[in-house]
């Protein structure tokens, strides 16, 4: 390794040292390398172990190493769901002294796929419309913080499961400019890039014959505009109504707190008269259950996963007649005596398939299959067997989807959505 190489990085691991950063990325020994399911890239990545986690490294110039890199810094301290960054490394040079370009280098991001990964044979319908409207939410947060992605794409995204839905992840900021806001235009044009790229990966899908033959790829992509639109409109819109329909305000933080975002304050206006009233909501985020979920308990999970779980809390407290405690100590009792319970019967060698919050939510789908197939109420312990036994165990690892560094990535039928492992219940 050259005396020269520059290295600036947002953790402490000498182990970044040891790597050979002398030798071209795709030279590097089969021993440093994980093979993990990727998305199509402009750059050469490949995933190396690093002190017991697994890194992305990209190849491209200095000057955009440097700049994704910040970019990336900063969506995360704006609380963006995007990759982790850990370093740029430049001044890399070969046994010869030759130059070799700089890389960006990111943490491997557990439990997500790329949405080629997200399918066995084909690709259905309804399993395109759920990452699209992920896609939807993603891209609407960033530019709720005044982000221009210029690239938005399937391929630019990470996927992790959430409850029966997914939450998308930015992977790829390297065109990405923040703004104090965004104009319609910027917003209108991220969109068309949006509907154009997506399309274009479908299309390939469907010319491999890896889509199911009823989806319809062009269609696919019109509907991250319609589900952008929807939520733009619900986060950002004004309301007016009359004045004897205040409960309307209410209803509409109620609306905005189901899709998972927080408000900051409501500016209530009336007109002279008195008798109608706009509002206008100022979003915080996204993350208003997970928010919950984390005051009530210390979990940290997905939106829609925490939203699960706070039925399930709210559903013990109903039922063991707790309401009128304190929520804080029903949240307590319940986090011990029902997940944790649930979490420690989960097999060592089982744990890495999936997240624990994520495990608790199929389990509990599972209990209710197993209620209505047997019309009856299944103890919880006999469905968390169950869960184990028929569904668990035949599901591959998602904490680090691994194959030999040589082969080809064929993804199980494990790793089918939610509605294809229901009907093996």
């Amino acid at each position: 390794m050259s005396g020269s190489l520059n290295i600036t990085s947002a953790i402490v691991d000498p182990a970044l040292l040891d790597l050979p950063w002398n030798r071209p990325l795709d030279t590097w020994p089969d021993d440093s390398i994980a093979a993990l399911p990727k998305g199509i890239s402009r750059h050469l990545v490949r995933f190396v172990h690093l002190s017991g986690y697994v890194i992305a490294i990209k190849e491209t110039s200095v000057e955009l190493a440097k700049r994704e890199y910040e970019m990336l810094r900063t969506l995360q301290r704006l609380d963006v769901p995007c990759v982790d960054p850990i370093a740029v490394i430049t001044n890399r040079t070969d046994d010869d002294g030759e130059p070799l370009e700089a890389v960006l280098v990111t943490r491997h991001l557990k439990f997500s796929l790329p949405y080629r990964a997200l399918y066995s044979q084909t690709l259905r319908p309804d399993t395109a419309t759920r990452l699209i409207d992920a896609l939807a939410v993603l891209l609407v947060r960033l530019h709720m913080i005044g982000f221009f992605w210029g690239d938005v794409s399937l391929s630019n995204t990470l996927f992790r499961r959430d409850a029966g839905a997914f939450s998308a992840y930015l992977v790829d900021a390297e065109t990405g400019q923040l703004y104090n806001g965004l104009s319609n235009g910027q917003r209108e044009n991220d969109l068309e890039i949006a509907r154009v790229n997506i399309a274009g990966e479908l299309l390939d899908l469907a010319a491999g014959g890896r889509t199911d033959e009823a989806l319809d790829p062009v269609a696919v992509s019109d509907g991250i505009v319609a589900a952008y639109r929807t939520l733009w409109v619900e986060l950002t819109g004004s309301e007016s109504f009359s004045s004897s329909e205040r409960w309307r305000i209410s209803q509409r933080v109620e609306r905005l707190n189901d899709l998972g975002f927080d408000i900051e304050e409501l500016a209530i206006k009336t007109d002279d008269s008195g008798t109608q009233v706009r509002i206008q909501p100022k979003v915080v985020d996204a993350g208003h259950h997970s928010r919950r979920l984390l005051r009530l308990t210390g979990l940290d999970a997905q939106e829609n996963q925490a939203r699960r779980l706070l039925n399930d809390l709210d559903s013990y407290s109903a039922t063991l007649s707790k309401r009128d405690l304190d929520e804080e100590m029903v949240a307590h009792e319940w986090l011990a005596t029902v997940f944790e319970p649930v979490v420690r019967a989960i097999p060592k060698d089982l744990k890495g398939r999936l997240e624990p919050a994520e495990m608790f939510h199929q389990m509990l789908e599972h209990r209710w299959y197993l209620s209505q197939n047997e019309s009856r109420d299944v103890p919880l312990a006999e469905a968390v067997s169950s869960y184990i036994d028929t569904v668990l165990r035949h599901r591959r690892d998602e904490a680090t989807v691994i194959d030999p560094p040589t082969g080809t990535f064929t993804v199980p039928v494990e790793l089918l959505d939610d509605d294809d492992w229901r009907s093996k219940v």
